[in-house]
């Protein structure tokens, strides 16, 4: 099979390749095109669109192409959704998603911006991806430490750590955005990290990177997400209102999204969460 996507690749359209050579069709030839010209050259050369708008394979939701070719494909190895999470967080900006996905864009950009023939570019970029399914397979759970006692100080050190920043006065701003973020729970309201930090009179830069300290370790819209399923899981206890009206009242774009978010802090379907309740 040809598959064509966007030319100039970085992430997702290096990921998918592999993903598609590896496991999908070991012979695929990869085309790279000018945005405006795949859908017109996926006819000339009988060949499948993907991470272009529109078409079936491509983002869907908070979720990027390489996340639906796997589970298009129904792929199961481990291994590939390990990889998945990475991919994605890299690939939409969301580096929270997983540890390694700062790494990977650093990587990737990098890679870009020295090699500008796309087509070594994915030759490279198979062995990088290569060479991070090797770690997904054999090494994720391994420490760059590998003395003991190494690992003893390094322990020492974060608790240290971890008590020191515990002592910290924690500054006042933390309050009232507790306040803002609850207000915007209680009336469906969306308010950007920018707005907020106009309101507080802070930094959006500085708030950003303190965030996480004083709010369960989450970023900013992890944070969010997290009490908006609160506050559904809240309004599950009663029969008033549909998934599609809680969807709504939380804040959620479409029922879909609700569904997934929902899934991936509590572990089951809205559905499936709300039976087990009745049942209770």
């Amino acid at each position: 099979m040809k598959w064509i996507t966007r030319e100039r690749p970085k992430i997702d359209r290096i990921a998918c390749p592999w993903l598609i050579k590896k496991f999908i069709d070991e012979e695929a030839e990869i085309i790279y095109a000018p945005f405006t010209k795949v859908l017109e050259q996926s006819k000339q050369f009988d060949a499948i669109p993907f991470d272009v708008p529109d078409v079936k394979f491509s983002h869907r939701g908070n979720f990027c192409t390489f996340d639906t070719l796997v589970e298009e494909y129904a792929i199961k190895d481990p291994a590939i959704h390990v990889i998945a999470s990475i991919v994605r967080g890299a690939d939409t900006d969301r580096h929270e998603v997983a540890d390694q996905s700062s790494g990977l864009w650093a990587i990737s950009a990098g890679l870009a911006y020295n090699i500008r023939d796309d087509y070594e570019l994915l030759e490279k970029g198979m062995m990088l991806y290569d060479a991070l399914y090797s770690w997904a397979n054999h090494l994720k759970n391994e420490k760059h430490l590998r003395q003991p006692f190494e690992d003893l100080l390094v322990n020492v050190f974060h608790q240290f750590i971890k008590e020191k920043n515990a002592r910290k006065k924690i500054p006042t701003w933390t309050k009232q955005l507790k306040e803002l973020i609850q207000d915007q729970i209680d009336t469906n309201l969306t308010l950007s990290l920018k707005d907020i930090s106009k309101e507080l009179q802070v930094n959006p830069a500085y708030l950003s990177r303190e965030f996480s300290k004083y709010f369960d370790n989450l970023s900013f819209g992890e944070y969010i997400r997290k009490l908006r399923i609160e506050k559904a899981i809240q309004l599950m206890h009663s029969s008033k209102y549909s998934l599609t009206e809680i969807a709504y009242l939380t804040g959620f774009s479409d029922q879909s999204h609700f569904t997934r978010i929902f899934k991936r802090f509590t572990g089951q379907n809205p559905s499936e969460y709300r039976r087990k309740l009745i049942k209770k």
